[in-house]
């Protein structure tokens, strides 16, 4: 692809690391990129990186090919019909959550190229999960080039059917939050059976960051690692007990994957 200019609407902290990540990979060269963003120190901070950046879309010099949306979803109705005139020739990327293509053909046309995006925050030191969606506008040069820039902040998987975004949120987007979460409760369950807190929390952090990392790179599936660890009648077979009898971790997991992603249906129609 020849016309590489994109134009970057919003560099706040996922738009910056993800900036970050396609000027420090080679996809991107500084003087590809437009920064669109209002506020001061935002700005400062993107052209510190070499791109251009500029406070309104007005300031735009060169005719784009791929336009990305990082602003918040609900500021997405008010900026959006600034970028109509380059409907006809770019490609919209859009990591907005909850926003759905509909919502961006209704304003820039039917004809639109739009790619929606769902990543995670993880992305911001190049580990994220990011899922998308294209509308059927969308050509296979630009689904490739897409994809190629969002793989320099993680994986990069695609959904052929919008609504399994909602699906995706509820995992991947909203899953690091309980992963968090976990990382607390070993914390505390780990100063409640004796020990010191700092030495509860960096056990917790580490356990869930190695056991991460080997499920990522090992061979076996996260089924066989797990009874690898397991001796019959063990610790852990004895801590098993208590996460998977009745299917408890299971079943209590199911429920909060699908509180979310009917959050996400809700948000989505609002």
């Amino acid at each position: 692809m020849t016309n590489k200019n994109t134009v970057l609407v919003g560099c706040g902290n996922m738009g910056y690391a993800m900036l970050q990540g396609w000027l420090a990979s080679g996809k991107l060269q500084p003087s590809d990129v437009t920064v669109i963003e209002p506020a001061d120190i935002l700005r400062e901070r993107a052209g510190k990186l070499g791109v251009k950046a500029v406070k309104n879309s007005d300031e735009i010099s060169d005719t784009p090919r791929l336009v990305i949306i990082a602003v918040k979803p609900q500021v997405i109705q008010d900026i959006l019909p600034d970028y109509k005139p380059y409907a006809a020739s770019a490609t919209f990327l859009s990591v907005a959550a909850g926003t759905p293509v509909a919502l961006f053909e209704q304003i820039l046309g039917n004809q639109s190229a739009v790619i929606r995006c769902m990543p995670n925050t993880p992305a911001a030191i190049g580990k994220g999960m990011m899922v998308t969606f294209a509308n059927s506008n969308v050509q296979p040069d630009m689904v490739q080039f897409t994809e190629e820039l969002l793989a320099t902040s993680g994986q990069v998987a695609q959904v052929s059917d919008e609504s399994l975004m909602d699906a995706v949120t509820a995992v991947s987007g909203s899953g690091p939050a309980y992963i968090f979460h976990f990382i607390e409760c070993l914390t505390q369950a780990g100063i409640t059976a004796g020990l010191p807190q700092d030495i509860a929390g960096m056990l917790a952090m580490q356990t869930v960051y190695g056991a991460g990392a080997l499920a990522a790179t090992s061979t076996d599936t996260p089924s066989q690692l797990r009874i690898n660890v397991t001796s019959p009648n063990g610790t852990t077979a004895a801590a098993l007990d208590v996460l998977m009898g009745d299917n408890r971790l299971q079943n209590l997991l199911t429920e909060t994957v699908e509180a979310a992603r009917k959050r996400s249906v809700e948000l989505g129609k609002s």
